[in-house]
């Protein structure tokens, strides 16, 4: 039969870093030692007290469907967190639980975003932001925020693609793929812009708060005026090491959070009860556990950088938070190895992947095509080899 698929799927592109990972994952299945930097996912396993917690749900029958936006102790606990670690005054009725962080940022586009809305989104960028645009109907417009910045956008550059038909701005701090960390004062000029201009909301992603390497986290829904404008995004994926697990939430005014739960309540509905039951107790127990993963990522950090500014080419900024690194690596560009050209990052992404038996993932993807990610969400021992094996299979360009 011919493809008929409908249109909208049509115009999704399939994800960079999950394609990636797949092509390592068979490299890997034929005997290759690879060594996979491509994948946005702690190498931590989950801390044993969640762990317990899940066990206890499941002998103590949590096994059945949960209210849509999730169980009220979850919740709670959400609303507790806002307020703690983000003086943030959030109900229990402005939050809503997903699968995953991914779902919630889906959700608030589909619920916000209707056909010809623009949506503003900083290059570089997550891959899926565009596409779930698009799956909206929506126009996404980019803003290209280079090394030099350290991937910001400033708020000259936000008021410039600003028209009658935006409707949002994503912006993810810390950032994927970048690494990037907006101060409160970066957060203060944008929000400026943003106030200027009626109906514009701001979705928030702060899946990585703390993977943070300069101190407290800064939400822009905290500044004043841009709480009822902005959708927090956050999860338990980063922080706690449990991105199987597929709990997200989203907090924001309660008009937003029925929509949504409309919404999800048609598609998905509740997220797994047991995930939930483990996700209230790592919001509720003591964080020492997330302390002690951010300051492994914060040394990892450290050493990549410094072996990431020895290979000849490399443009390497200093990342303030996640776990990656985005290094402006054009310089190969047109270089070859035998008969095989470098014309773009994911060219050079997929000759180091099966050159070097590293895997990353080409900028192109992030929209940055002059650079490509690296993840650092490794041991010490997988980088020091993975650096010097991209160093060599670099070396082989000429």
């Amino acid at each position: 039969m011919n493809n008929i698929l409908s249109d909208r799927l049509n115009k999704l592109s399939p994800s960079a870093t999950l394609a990636m990972s797949q092509r390592s994952g068979e490299l890997k299945a034929q005997g290759v030692d690879v060594i996979n930097l491509s994948v946005g996912e702690p190498d931590f396993n989950t801390p044993d007290h969640i762990k317990e917690a899940a066990k206890k749900a499941i002998d103590d029958n949590w096994s059945r469907y949960s209210p849509v936006p999730g169980y009220p102790d979850l919740k709670k606990a959400i609303s507790d967190k806002l307020k703690r670690e983000n003086n943030l005054d959030y109900s229990p009725d402005e939050i809503l639980t997903s699968n995953g962080a991914k779902q919630c940022v889906c959700n608030a586009v589909l619920a916000l975003v209707n056909a010809g809305d623009e949506v503003i989104i900083p290059a570089p960028y997550w891959v899926s932001y565009p596409q779930m645009v698009k799956l909206a109907e929506g126009t996404p417009v980019f803003v290209e925020a280079k090394i030099e910045a350290d991937f910001k956008i400033t708020p000259e550059q936000l008021e410039s693609v600003i028209t009658p038909k935006t409707k949002m701005l994503i912006l993810c701090s810390p950032s994927n793929p970048t690494g990037s960390v907006y101060s409160a004062k970066e957060l203060e000029g944008l929000a400026a812009v943003i106030k200027k201009h009626d109906n514009l909301f701001v979705l928030a992603d702060e899946i990585y708060e703390h993977i943070n390497y300069i101190g407290k986290h800064a939400s822009i829904a905290s500044i004043e005026g841009m709480r009822e404008r902005t959708v927090i995004i956050n999860g338990v994926s980063k922080a706690y090491a449990m991105t199987g697990w597929r709990i997200g939430f989203m907090a924001a005014p309660q008009w937003i959070i029925k929509g949504c739960n409309k919404l999800q309540g048609q598609y998905t509905s509740g997220p797994c009860s047991v995930s939930q039951k483990a996700a209230t107790v790592a919001w509720n127990a003591d964080q020492a556990c997330v302390e002690e993963m951010r300051k492994a990522f914060q040394r990892r950090r450290d050493l990549i950088v410094r072996l990431a500014k020895e290979i000849p080419g490399f443009e390497v900024n200093v990342p303030e938070g996640a776990f990656y690194l985005f290094p402006k690596c054009s310089s190969y560009f047109g270089k070859k190895a035998g008969d095989r050209v470098i014309n773009t990052s994911s060219d050079l992404a997929m000759y180091l992947l099966e050159e070097g038996h590293v895997a990353t993932v080409g900028g192109d993807a992030f929209g940055s095509p002059e650079c490509i990610r690296m993840s650092y969400a490794t041991s010490d021992e997988n980088i020091v080899e993975a650096i010097s094996r991209i160093k060599a299979a670099l070396a082989k360009l000429k």
